[in-house]
């Protein structure tokens, strides 16, 4: 357990510093490649609603618990090899499930053209990261966007990869990226093939609904932190109470709610998918325009959340007995 501690705290600075460079590879686009061969394979070979539902729960149980798999076997193998390597190999993989630099790089790579005026290169940039149509949005709604991207994204790129790799600490012999790693899966499936829209209707569904299980507890416990940082918790949680129910998904509208009560912004609102208009409920009270700074204070939330995980972490660590 020990070593793993050490790991979790190296995996942290390495996702911090380094973060994920574009071109290095990283085991998310392995797991993308994997689930487009076999998505097309299953829709190829399940022609009804039954078989393609079984082939989703067959599709979320090979990259899901066969990623946590690859991910110890390499390990073992470094490890093998020398255990120095085991340490290098156990802490890059980790650092790689951790989302927390490569969300700031994001928004700051929509801010900077935005802060000088140019919107049609920030609306470019935006595409990148966000599935809604960006071609005619305003500043106001380009930081919206921006803003929301960075409240969701801190619970499943960031904070729940962080609890997993906590609970794998714990638990002897499997460590903390295996789970890391399972949850990154689950993660990435999600956003590739866990849509109600055709063909992933029935595919998906089992991939949708495992995620958002999976995400349930961390972001609870990251609604939990943020209200506590805030210094009133209770408003925090009675404006999640009133507002994140309202959102159709169990998990993102509870995270973007949180930061939208603590920074006093109001998320939500219409946006355009490949021209058809979706209307998300409002979260949060609009008693400030959300501006760039309001993104920076968020990336920093995040920052504080993450080093408060790892910091109890570190603690439950010294002062559990025969560690």
């Amino acid at each position: 357990m020990t070593n793993n501690i050490y790991i979790l705290i190296i995996a942290a600075f390495l996702d911090y510093l380094i973060g994920d460079p574009w071109d290095w590879p990283h085991p998310v686009q392995v797991m993308g490649w994997v689930i487009s061969r076999l998505t097309k394979f299953f829709l190829h070979l399940c022609q009804n609603s039954l078989t393609q539902r079984l082939a989703g729960i067959v599709l979320g149980i090979i990259l899901i618990i066969g990623s946590g798999l690859v991910g110890f076997l390499m390990i073992q193998i470094a490890r093998w090899v020398h255990p120095l390597l085991g340490i290098a190999i156990n802490s890059i993989l980790l650092a790689s499930c951790f989302a927390g630099k490569s969300l700031r790089v994001a928004a700051e790579a929509v801010l900077q053209p935005l802060t000088v005026g140019d919107l049609e290169k920030a609306r470019k940039i935006l595409s990148n990261y966000v599935g809604r149509d960006t071609q005619n949005l305003s500043q106001a709604e380009i930081l919206r966007a921006v803003l929301e991207t960075v409240a969701e994204n801190a619970t499943d790129g960031v904070m729940a990869p962080l609890f997993y790799a906590i609970v794998g600490i714990f638990i002897p012999v499997v460590g903390p990226t295996p789970l890391a790693l399972a949850y990154k899966a689950s993660s990435t499936l999600d956003s590739m093939v866990g849509y109600r829209e055709a063909p992933y209707t029935y595919l998906g569904w089992f991939c949708a609904r495992l995620e958002d299980y999976l995400t349930w507890l961390p972001c609870r416990l990251t609604v939990v932190t943020l209200a506590l940082l805030s210094g009133k918790p209770i408003h925090i949680w009675q404006i999640c109470r009133r507002d994140a129910i309202k959102d159709p998904s169990p998990n993102s509208g509870w995270s973007e709610c949180a930061y939208a009560a603590f920074l006093g912004v109001q998320m939500g609102g219409t946006n355009w998918y490949r021209g058809v208009a979706k209307y998300k409920p409002l979260l949060g009270d609009a008693i400030y325009a959300i501006t760039a700074t309001s993104i920076q204070n968020a990336l920093q939330l995040t920052r504080y959340c993450f080093l408060l995980w790892l910091g109890i972490a570190i603690a439950i660590f010294l002062i559990l007995p025969n560690r």
